[in-house]
């Protein structure tokens, strides 16, 4: 018979993977905040044309 033991993400881990993704996206909300209308679209549409999503 085999027993497995399931063990939690440490509470410190959880912790910092939660401050790594907010202020992830609190940057990249700073930096799409200041940037230019066209330049950001052009970045959105060159992406869209990258991954093959249909976007015109």
């Amino acid at each position: 018979m085999t027993t497995r033991t399931l063990t939690a993400a440490h509470p410190a881990s959880a912790r910092l993977a939660a401050l790594f993704a907010g202020v992830l996206g609190l940057g990249i909300i700073v930096l799409a905040g200041h940037v230019q209308a066209a330049a950001l679209h052009d970045a959105a549409h060159d992406v869209r044309h990258a991954t093959g999503f249909p976007c015109h």
